[in-house]
């Protein structure tokens, strides 16, 4: 996926504010896996994909539809901010790390 801006945030939290509160989950992932795939292709051919753009996750979200910009005192947007940006912390660990380290535990006696 491109760098991730400000905008792509909240375009992606335009939508998910939209959508069902049992999708928004899936949703989010579908939009952040298929900006990778975008900017794989965009790379390797050197130009948009043809239904998810440039690789941004604006452009992602742009295919969905999006609620205007609601005011950034409304519970239910701040929620789908807070779900864009804790999806993009986990796509950025990576499936190696989403997993607790165990903490080695200290010999006996010592």
């Amino acid at each position: 996926m491109r760098t991730i801006l400000l905008g792509d945030i909240i375009a992606a939290a335009r939508v998910l504010f939209l959508a069902p509160s049992d999708h928004k989950i899936s949703l989010l992932g579908t939009m952040i896996e298929q900006a990778d795939a975008a900017h794989d292709y965009q790379k390797r051919l050197g130009k948009p994909h043809p239904a998810w753009g440039n690789g941004s996750l604006m452009a992602r979200a742009n295919c969905e539809p999006q609620a205007p910009e609601p005011p950034a005192s409304d519970s239910a947007y701040l929620q789908a901010l807070h779900l864009v940006i804790g999806g993009i912390i986990s796509h950025k660990r990576g499936p190696e790390n989403t997993r607790p380290r165990r903490r080695s535990m200290p010999k006996a006696g010592g």
